[in-house]
């Protein structure tokens, strides 16, 4: 036996080698990676620079929302983009940089006699998309597992379609179909997480289109007409939206939102305009020009900006904040204090 004093000699000498163990199992279960910035720099320059998709609007390796009000045209030019990456063939004037190469377009909108319509002359002289472009649709004759979750399933069967396909480009029609409700933040983070699980573990580029609530016309789009956007803007690398013009009810327009990979080319003061043209079998979004986004927004009669003035004064003595006025009326922060401000002087 050893006397008191030895033992605690003892476990004072195994203390620091205790510590450096539990150092060791704390490393090794982290999540994260720490290394010098040089370090980061050195190993990316190993990796490829990335190529345009659409565009300085979506580059490989992105996860890129595209979002617009129901009946304005995301599935026509997702469809475009797509032709577009699987062909080779870039979209005026955008560039396209990389090879031709396989798309899965997860299509949750259209049937497939809808799709045939669209892409046809009356269901005649029907367009030749490259093969290397996947449609994909749900199989509602399918048989449901019992007590499985839509969502699962349906994340679970587009990973099988990664796998079998080896595609690297996705473009998903629309996202409501992955997640429920994608206009409430606790669902809007699940989502993207998932989407940027799917793109890290197989080297994915995903465009994924959301609708966006009715909006005011009146003003430019901006990131909050996205349906959940605190979240799904987050998490996203890209996203661009396309408005309506109040120029020409043929013409949309396309805005860029968010960017991490170039400069904010295509903002408000250089919007690119396009013609929605269906001359034979494929509907389209034909170049017309770069504009003003304000050129194409519905202008307010004096008396809608008079009721909406009062709407903005009858709020602030309900003691609402600026910021929840602006998005109630769809103004920026800094155009309702201005108003609030011109009533003050």
């Amino acid at each position: 036996m050893i006397s008191g004093h030895e033992a605690k000699k003892v476990l004072e000498q195994r203390i620091p080698m205790l510590m450096n163990n539990v150092k060791v199992l704390s490393s090794s279960s982290s999540l994260l990676i720490t290394k010098s910035a040089n370090e980061w720099i050195n190993e990316a320059k190993s990796k490829p620079i990335p190529n345009m998709l659409f565009g300085q609007l979506w580059f490989e390796g992105e996860v890129c929302i595209l979002y617009a009000s129901s009946n304005v045209g995301k599935s026509i030019l997702a469809v475009q983009i797509a032709d577009s990456i699987s062909s080779g063939r870039s979209v005026f004037p955008l560039k396209m940089e990389s090879q031709p190469q396989s798309v899965l377009y997860f299509d949750f909108e259209l049937s497939a006699k809808q799709f045939e319509n669209r892409y046809s002359n009356n269901y005649t002289d029907h367009h030749f998309f490259d093969e290397r472009f996947y449609r994909v649709e749900i199989d509602h004759e399918a048989e449901m597992p019992q007590s499985s979750d839509f969502n699962k399933v349906i994340n679970d069967s587009i990973e099988a379609e990664i796998r079998r396909t080896g595609s690297k480009v996705l473009i998903v029609d629309n996202i409501t179909y992955l997640k429920n409700e994608t206009e409430k933040s606790k669902d809007a983070i699940p989502l993207m997480k998932h989407l940027k699980k799917l793109k890290s573990k197989y080297g994915l580029s995903i465009l994924a289109l959301a609708h966006s609530p009715k909006r005011d016309q009146s003003r430019p789009i901006n990131r909050n007409d996205l349906g959940g956007s605190a979240m799904l803007m987050n998490f996203c690398d890209s996203s661009f939206a396309i408005g309506e013009s109040n120029r020409d009810k043929s013409y949309r327009y396309v805005k860029q939102i968010k960017s991490r990979n170039c400069d904010h080319i295509y903002g408000s003061d250089n919007v690119l305009v396009y013609e929605v043209q269906k001359p034979s079998n494929f509907v389209h979004f034909h170049f017309v020009d770069n504009s003003d986004e304000y050129n194409h927004l519905v202008t307010q009669t004096y008396q809608e900006k008079e009721e909406r003035n009062q709407r903005i004064f009858d709020l602030k003595k309900e003691e609402w904040t600026n910021v929840k006025i602006a998005k109630e009326v769809g103004l920026s922060e800094g155009a309702v204090r201005k108003i609030l401000k011109k009533s003050n002087d």
